[in-house]
Parts: C-alpha cells; sequence; structure tokens
C-alpha cells in the first residue's frame, strides 16, 4: 500500500515525524508541502494512504499549509491522516485541518493525532533543554512509532475535544494569520552577523536574499524561524528577548533536508 506525506517544517520536529512515521509504513513517500507552494490547481496525490504532517502554529496551522489543504483532492484515496507537532497545546489546529480537508473533499479525516515536542517559537519562550530535552524527544520518538502502527492498521481516531485550545484559537489565530507575511518585519541580523547566507539557504519559502552582505526579508514569510535557529552564531533576532533565550532545532535536521524541502 503506498502511502505520500505531505510536511512542512521549520526546526525539523514536524520532518522527524514524518521521517519515522515513513520509515513504519514501507512504502512511503516524503513530499514538501513548500515545493508546491509556487504550482497551481489541484493537487492529486495518486495513493491509497495520505498524511499530512506540520506543526502548529498560534493554536492554528501555518498558513502555508492551509493553502496546500484546500488544493488537496482526496477522491482517490483511500485513508487520510493528520499529525501535528506542537510545543504546549493546538488540538484546535487538528479541528481546522479537518474542516478544511471536509470543505474540499466532503471527507473528514480518518485518523488525527498531535504529539508534544520541544517548543521553539523563541519571541514569547526559552525552548527545553538538557534532560528536559531529551525526554520530550524520547517520547516522541515512542508515540510517532504507536501512531504509524495506528495508520498501519487503519484505525478511525477522531480528534480530542479540545475547549480551552479552540477558545484561545477564536482569539489569537485570526489576528496572526492575517499578519503572518509580513510577521518578518521583526527580524534583524545584528553585528555578528558573518554573510554566510545559511539564512538564505533553509528558509522553507525563500523569503530571504542577502543584500550587500546582510539578510533582506521580503514579505512572504511563515514565521516558521528556521532562519533564527540555523544561525550559526545566533546573529538573527526577533525583537529585543532573543538574543538570551537560545536556539533549538531537532538533532537530526540539517541544512540538506532545508534545502530538500525547497525543492532544491
Amino acid at each position: 500500500m503506498k502511502t505520500i506525506i505531505y510536511y512542512f517544517t521549520g526546526t525539523g520536529n514536524s520532518l522527524a515525524a514524518a521521517k519515522s512515521i515513513c520509515m513504519h509504513l514501507g512504502e512511503c513517500e516524503l513530499v514538501s508541502i513548500a515545493s508546491l507552494a509556487g504550482t497551481s490547481g489541484e493537487i492529486q496525490p495518486g495513493a491509497d494512504r495520505v498524511g499530512i504532517v506540520c506543526p502548529v502554529y498560534d493554536f492554528g496551522l501555518p498558513s502555508i499549509v492551509a493553502e496546500f489543504v484546500q488544493r488537496l483532492g482526496l477522491s482517490q484515496t483511500g485513508y487520510c491522516f493528520a499529525v501535528l507537532t506542537m510545543g504546549g497545546i493546538g488540538v484546535s489546529a487538528l479541528h481546522q485541518l479537518d474542516r478544511l480537508v471536509f470543505a474540499h473533499n466532503n471527507r473528514h479525516l480518518d485518523a488525527a493525532f498531535v504529539v508534544r515536542m520541544v517548543g521553539n517559537f523563541v519571541p514569547l519562550y526559552e525552548p527545553a533543554k538538557g534532560a528536559k530535552r531529551e525526554k520530550l524527544l524520547a517520547d516522541a520518538d515512542k508515540r510517532f512509532t504507536e501512531i504509524a502502527g495506528s495508520i498501519d492498521k487503519g484505525l478511525i481516531v477522531r480528534p480530542d475535544i479540545a475547549l480551552l485550545s479552540a477558545f484561545l484559537k477564536r482569539f489569537t489565530y485570526d489576528r496572526f494569520i492575517r499578519q503572518i507575511h509580513d510577521a518578518d518585519k521583526n527580524f534583524i541580523a545584528d553585528g555578528k552577523c558573518t554573510a554566510c547566507g545559511t539564512c538564505v539557504a533553509v528558509c522553507p519559502v525563500k523569503n530571504i536574499d542577502m543584500v550587500e552582505e546582510k539578510p533582506v526579508w521580503k514579505h512572504h514569510c511563515e514565521l516558521c524561524c528556521a532562519c533564527l535557529h540555523f544561525c550559526p552564531v545566533e546573529a538573527i533576532q526577533y525583537g529585543p528577548k532573543t538574543a538570551k533565550r537560545g536556539r533549538y532545532r531537532h538533532p537530526a535536521l540539517n541544512i540538506a533536508d532545508m534545502k530538500a524541502q525547497r525543492g532544491e
């Protein structure tokens, strides 16, 4: 049985989830959502099973993922699942995804899961470190194996009820998503910048150019913060507090993975 998993990632949590689940499912292909962003029209997977794996942003979906799902045709797909990675709470994003799938395909997700991982939105908080980080990652790896087993058995798994998450999404997500593409106005490269170009290479949506040896953001940002977390000298900041909050990316993620996500 062929499976296609469409994924989007900024710091590697969702890519780690997609890779682990794909490995357990056998005949499985990973397809980057970012690599399809420049295309138009309906997307027809041509697979028996289709998965969507991405992070939760502000209790909802990343903009690029929401737009992708509204183009995803599932008329030839027998089983559709979603796995969302999150640092705190965000089951409301699963319900959002399910509604979008239904609106476009007149069917619900067959299975929907969330996995708690290392939160990394440093404009608001410092990512977990040390033993706490390692436990989060180890627990997530176990959860990926369990999820893959449920998918392989074709189990029906509806999203949990998420009253608090839904309440918070109602009051924050719409404003967040309306401003998302211009959110990059808050990024700066401080005096530590070496003009190495890593930020350009890892941006999933090709939103950064180097101009006079400094990164310039082009206002179609997804606020994944890959540029901030990958900078080898921690020169990229988002507001006044990120310089002291450390950085995070999944230990298995590398620049080659991010270039592959861009379709390179």
